[in-house]
């Protein structure tokens, strides 16, 4: 009787949800092993991603119908008016520009001459954000008839770009144009902060816009009402 009476407690602690064996240990340890291994998958894929916009480089023929330019700093749109130069389309939308930027700031501050900006640019002031950019753009493209156009925007905002495009408009031909941004020249830009940080928020952003596109979880048109969209910002 002595010997079973020692033995009971040593039954009970392999029994119940904390047993060595029991549900909840057992939930616990795959539980961490599946986190372990989906933050090794994230760190992996932001390395591939990384590598990816670190080596993007302009393509060698690049012409096509029109050319879009996302809006984000004046380096973007001074490449797509100097490949609208050069033949590379027929034609220019700069998408995502606030309300009140007038057309004249742009071409005073890109430099560009009033000739190309009244024969060749359209303006866009509806999109707010990268979603917004790919309906604008589609719309333009309706509009025109286009079937290529060449996208000109960051090397590290242009894989989420031509994600959105082509769910926007799966019928047309969406070409890259990389501009690399100045933070991200150096081949040690993982030693700059401001670098590692847009790096960091883009692939978030980017892993964010493949599931909604998976999912389909967001429905937003990234568009200005209209009347936000003030008179103010169509006058030079």
């Amino acid at each position: 009787m002595d010997r079973m009476t020692q033995n009971e407690p040593l039954r009970g602690q392999n029994t119940g949800l904390f047993a060595r064996r029991g549900i909840i240990r057992r939930v616990l340890r795959y539980g961490g092993i599946l986190v372990l291994l989906m933050i090794a998958a994230v760190v992996a894929g932001f390395l591939v991603f990384a590598d990816q916009v670190t080596n993007m480089r302009p393509p060698e023929v690049a012409k096509a119908d029109a050319i879009v330019v996302l809006t984000g700093g004046y380096q973007r749109i001074e490449q797509a008016i100097d490949l609208l130069k050069r033949g590379y389309g027929k034609r220019l939308l700069i998408s995502g520009v606030n309300p009140r930027t007038t057309a004249g700031q742009i071409r005073r501050a890109t430099r560009a001459s009033p000739d190309i900006f009244n024969c060749c640019v359209d303006i866009g002031y509806s999109a707010i954000d990268t979603i917004g950019n790919a309906n604008e753009t589609a719309s333009w493209i309706r509009d025109k008839g286009y079937r290529s156009v060449l996208v000109v925007t960051s090397n590290y905002h242009l894989s989420r770009s031509l994600m959105e495009l082509r769910r926007s408009d799966p019928g047309t031909e969406f070409v890259g144009y990389p501009v690399v941004a100045s933070d991200l020249k150096t081949r040690a830009w993982y030693s700059e902060p401001d670098a590692m940080r847009t790096m960091l928020f883009e692939y978030g952003k980017t892993i964010i816009a493949y599931v909604r596109g998976i999912t389909g979880w967001s429905r937003d048109q990234g568009l200005r009402p209209d009347g936000e969209i003030t008179e103010s910002g169509r006058n030079s």
